[in-house]
């Protein structure tokens, strides 16, 4: 039965009652909404027929319930966290994505079949779709390095490659004294694992509540000699597996993604991922029930698609695992960026408390002219040159409802290590980007597809300014975007083309007979930003100019684009409309455009149309949900803009955006 149906089945017309005996179902709001998403009313009193138990898995606290279960007849339900589930462990108060609701027993208990063990031995596991769903999921989780817990750096250092990894567990885990083991059974792993690789080094992995203080582990100092030696760095389990000959586990959940990055485990307890025929089991007793042999993507679809309850925090709903671990993975990411701290320099005061909403979740932002180890550096990528090295910041791809020359606040920005997608005088950490997608996997390819798809269908772009279409010339249409002709994508990569008026000669010389529409930039309509066109140098070269009109509803009306740098020749691409660039956009050189400008011979790869749009708009940006303030993954801030949930300015960016309108003659100041 799949998670979907089990929470039809909990809620049903009528939520169940769920009776609970220990304070903790009180004080975690998200354990709440999630059982109530799931169909359960969480209760105080006394249970009646029919009437159900919650209780931690098999903590001490379990016993209050198990003993009014004993004594009412009532039905136990075990909750647990499902394997994917936070930044942080939950004793340091992290809430968590997931459940595992189990009505027969607790998955990390062998003694007792447990819902998921029935649901690994029974469930026919052959339909290709989920399958292909489980394969796509551990691609995910292994490339966005996510695990149950997440607040490590996949660039830390690790062992020189070629050890044998023991992994630990904190002290008298449930896992272990209900797996059939305790100290001397650790004991025994380590013995094992330097009498089958008597040449190799052996390194103790301490478990993340051992690191931060929380719990202790089973191994210790004492246990170090000139071949064993403990790492207890907050490192990527996946980096760590990649470095490792084998991998010796008790019952901890490492061992279930050793078995997903391709290892065979040797397990000394009894946990659920063992028995399937997937690990090298040394527990004395056999599992009876466990006759089934399995496949990576078989138990990974049991243990991660069907069986846990996930949770969208952002959008507040169950959601599938797919969004799960997006939310996590956008979460996972602005940890990992923002953890040091920033420094952020050349920054303008209207921009700063967007930055310190994006960037300042886990330490406050500083601005300041120069670096402060060891937190990181970035300025705003136009006044780089001012300041020195650092990281670059820029607007996204899906900004907001309204200019930021109008200081709305955006719902992306982008980081940016190696250069700026802007400028092809120098490598950005987005062309290389486009070079990896090259060749997507079929999840991939999916999700980027959907992407498209949901954008054109919702006439989303860059600002989703709206404004009417008017009737059209007839004819082959050509559309030349105008753009602010001081913008750092025209200084740096416009090329000899680099104004609008020449781009409207270029684009009529080549099409003479065509129907050339020109469409000045918003910025520039509102007298922002320079970039007009003298309305007598537009004649002959333009047969229509097309002011207060929505790019995207005008991208379905014509043929082909011509463009300098503009995003709109992206745009043009995401709707198959053929585009030419006289300069040398992010998106011109890989194939799909035709391109008159000089393009870096470095980009060499040919790559789609879904590839392109992964890398421009899943990988490159960060998201900012506006509704609940959390990362998020860019399908959350399109489902914003359709919805209108978007930030919007505040009265004292309001009254500088119309002071900055009468002063445009003077824009230096403020830019």
């Amino acid at each position: 039965m799949s998670s979907e149906t089990r929470t039809q089945a909990a809620g049903g017309d009528t939520p169940r009652r769920l009776y609970f005996f220990n304070a903790g179902f009180l004080r975690q709001r998200r354990l709440r909404r999630i059982l109530h998403l799931a169909g359960y009313r969480l209760r105080l009193g006394r249970p009646g027929a029919g009437d159900e138990i919650a209780v931690w898995g098999r903590s001490p606290y379990a016993a209050r319930g198990e003993a009014v279960a004993e004594h009412s007849g009532a039905a136990l339900v075990r909750i647990e966290d499902a394997f994917l589930r936070s930044l942080f462990p939950g004793r340091a108060g992290e809430p968590p994505i997931g459940l595992m609701i189990d009505h027969s027993g607790v998955h990390f208990d062998a003694s007792a079949p447990s819902d998921l063990e029935t649901l690994l031995a029974s469930h026919p596991f052959d339909d290709t779709t989920l399958l292909n769903r489980a394969r796509g999921g551990i691609a995910r989780m292994r490339e966005a390095h996510l695990s149950k817990y997440n607040a490590f750096d996949p660039d830390a250092a690790l062992p020189d490659p070629g050890y044998v990894l023991v992994i630990d567990q904190t002290h008298g885990d449930a896992s272990v004294r209900f797996g059939g083991a305790d100290r001397n059974t650790f004991r025994e792993m380590l013995y094992w694992a330097q009498e089958d690789f008597p040449a190799a080094r052996i390194i103790v992995k301490t478990h993340p509540e051992t690191q931060s203080g929380l719990r202790g582990g089973y191994f210790d100092a004492t246990d170090v000699n000139g071949r064993v030696s403990l790492f207890s760095d907050p490192v990527s389990p996946w980096a760590l597996m990649e470095g490792a000959v084998a991998v010796y586990v008790v019952s901890s959940q490492f061992g279930f993604e050793a078995i997903l990055a391709g290892h065979r485990p040797v397990v000394f307890g009894r946990p659920f991922y063992a028995g399937w025929g997937l690990s090298d089991d040394r527990h004395p007793q056999d599992f009876p029930r466990r006759r089934r042999k399995l496949t990576r993507a078989q138990l990974f679809a049991g243990v991660m698609l069907e069986f846990p309850v996930w949770y969208d925090p952002a959008r507040d709903r169950l959601c599938r695992f797919e969004d799960a671990v997006e939310q996590l993975a956008a979460e996972a990411r602005a940890w990992r960026d923002d953890h040091l701290g920033w420094v952020a320099s050349g920054m303008r005061l209207w921009k700063r408390p967007v930055l310190q909403a994006f960037f300042g979740r886990q330490q406050r932002v500083r601005f300041a002219d120069r670096p402060a180890p060891p937190r990181r550096w970035m300025c705003w990528a136009s006044r780089a040159a001012e300041v020195g090295r650092f990281v670059r910041v820029e607007d996204g791809f899906l900004r907001s409802r309204g200019l930021g020359a109008r200081l709305v606040p955006p719902l992306s920005l982008v980081l940016d290590d190696l250069g700026i997608y802007y400028d092809p005088s120098g490598e950005s950490r987005l062309e290389r980007l486009i070079a990896q997608r090259a060749r997507l996997r079929p999840e991939q390819q999916a999700r980027a597809e959907a992407l498209i798809d949901r954008l054109v269908g919702l006439g989303l772009s860059k600002y989703n300014l709206g404004g009417a279409l008017p009737d059209l010339p007839i004819g082959r249409r050509v559309l030349v975007p105008g753009q602010v002709e001081d913008d750092a994508s025209i200084r740096r990569g416009a090329g000899a083309v680099a104004s609008n008026l020449a781009l409207l000669r270029a684009a009529r010389q080549a099409n003479p007979d065509a129907v050339i529409l020109f469409k000045p930039h918003p910025d520039v309509e509102a007298g922002l930003r320079p970039g007009a066109v003298d309305p007598e140098s537009l004649q002959g070269l333009a047969d229509a100019v097309l002011t207060g009109t929505d790019p995207a509803a005008l991208l379905d009306q014509i043929d082909e684009v011509w463009t300098m740098t503009s995003l709109i020749g992206f745009e043009a691409l995401l709707r198959g409309k053929r585009v030419v660039t006289t300069g040398a956009p992010f998106y011109a050189g890989w194939g799909l455009t035709r391109d008159l400008g000089d393009v870096p011979p470095r980009r060499r790869a040919r790559v789609s149309l879904a590839g392109l749009a992964h890398a421009t708009l899943i990988d490159y940006p960060r998201y900012r949900d506006p509704v609940s303030g959390l990362p998020c993954p860019v399908e959350l801030v399109v489902d914003r803009l359709a919805s209108g949930k978007v930030a919007r300015p505040g009265l004292a960016n309001r009254l500088l955006s119309k002071a900055q309108g009468l002063l445009a003659s003077r824009a230096h100041l403020w830019r």
